[in-house]
């Protein structure tokens, strides 16, 4: 007598399983490789991100100090040109061809002086065609001394 015979017909027979762990693999590694990228993505927009914000922030500080309009309106180039270069070499790539702008309309208000910033660039790609633009910005009081009474 054969083992066959003995096995009921209702019970399945098992089959071969032989490369069934890669051929799901096939199936999961794009998908994981793809998880993978747009992590990585994310952390470098968010990083381009914060290199705009802290760069926002070095230029409000820098024009905190202006005591009257004139003064304000004399630094604006040179924070300008500071506030791009900061932008650029501390990012190291994290923030490609930074914009700085001043406020909706740079001015000094002489009762209540505030200054903004606003900071944008192009994040590391590692994604083709996919162009992200990162921004910061930042604002503050300007200081004022004045003379005791």
């Amino acid at each position: 007598m054969s083992l066959r015979v003995l096995v009921p017909a209702c019970v399945p027979r098992r089959r071969n399983e032989r490369g069934a762990s890669a051929l799901e693999l096939a199936f999961l590694a794009p998908w994981l490789l793809a998880l993978i990228f747009l992590s990585i993505q994310a952390a470098l927009y968010f990083y381009g991100r914060n290199v705009a914000i802290q760069a926002a922030r070095e230029a409000v500080s820098q024009l905190r100090l202006a005591q009257d309009a004139a003064t304000y309106d004399s630094l604006l180039p040179q924070v300008r040109a500071r506030t791009t270069d900061f932008a650029a070499s501390v990012g190291s790539g994290g923030l490609n061809d930074p914009q700085v702008t001043f406020g909706a309309q740079p001015h000094y208000d002489e009762r209540f002086p505030r200054t903004t910033v606003s900071v944008s660039g192009k994040t590391i790609s590692l994604i083709p065609g996919l162009d992200l633009t990162a921004h910061g910005t930042a604002s503050g009081s300007v200081e004022r001394f004045e003379a005791d009474e």
